[in-house]
């Protein structure tokens, strides 16, 4: 008879991306395995991209989930979006998110709807703009959503003596890192002429 703690909910969903069979030419034969991409994520925040090789697929899905719960990542988000805009190039993939208007919903292509869903983000935009590998495209939907920096809630428009502090989001693209820096918008000076 089961007991009923068996049935414990999981902490994160799966969501498997792609499953390539892949073989390989032995002296005995064709050593066939298969190659894994798997997301995890709990719909708070927390998400997680892994890849799993086997023989077998549930194994290499089992192998895909537990490399993503090491490398899980926390995603910023504001009113159910992202906090601002990101461009991504990474490998051949080319991929762009914008925060959208609450009721807007997920507007992404599969693999990029697999990650940005199961981070929690409920309004977003996106457009691949490079390849249509699944594998190239999750993972740079998961440095996007790394790029992400919380300090821009700042961007909220601070009215001192007619000061606007804007922030902006630099990518380094030798490091591959995010500065993010605050600049002053100047004064509007307007000239006095004489009359006469």
């Amino acid at each position: 008879m089961r007991n009923f703690n068996d049935f414990v909910p999981k902490e994160f969903e799966e969501k498997v991306v792609q499953v390539n069979r892949v073989s390989k030419k032995t002296q005995g034969g064709n050593k066939i395995g298969f190659s894994v991409v798997v997301v995890i994520g709990d719909k708070k925040g927390r998400v997680g991209v892994g890849i799993g090789k086997a023989p077998e697929v549930q194994s290499a899905i089992k192998k895909g989930v537990a490399y993503a719960k090491k490398h899980l990542v926390v995603v910023p988000m504001r009113n159910g979006t992202i906090p601002h805009q990101v461009l991504v190039k990474k490998g051949a993939a080319k991929l762009l998110l914008k925060p959208a208007p609450s009721g807007s919903g997920v507007i992404a292509g599969g693999a990029v709807r697999a990650v940005v869903e199961l981070a929690g983000i409920k309004d977003i935009s996106s457009k691949v703009l490079g390849t249509n590998n699944q594998a190239n495209n999750v993972y740079a939907t998961f440095e996007a959503l790394q790029m992400l920096r919380a300090s821009v809630d700042k961007n909220e428009k601070k009215a001192n003596d007619g000061e606007v502090e804007q922030v902006v989001v630099k990518e380094n693209a030798v490091k591959n890192e995010v500065v993010v820096t605050t600049e002053e918008k100047p004064k509007n000076k307007t000239k006095k002429v004489k009359g006469n």
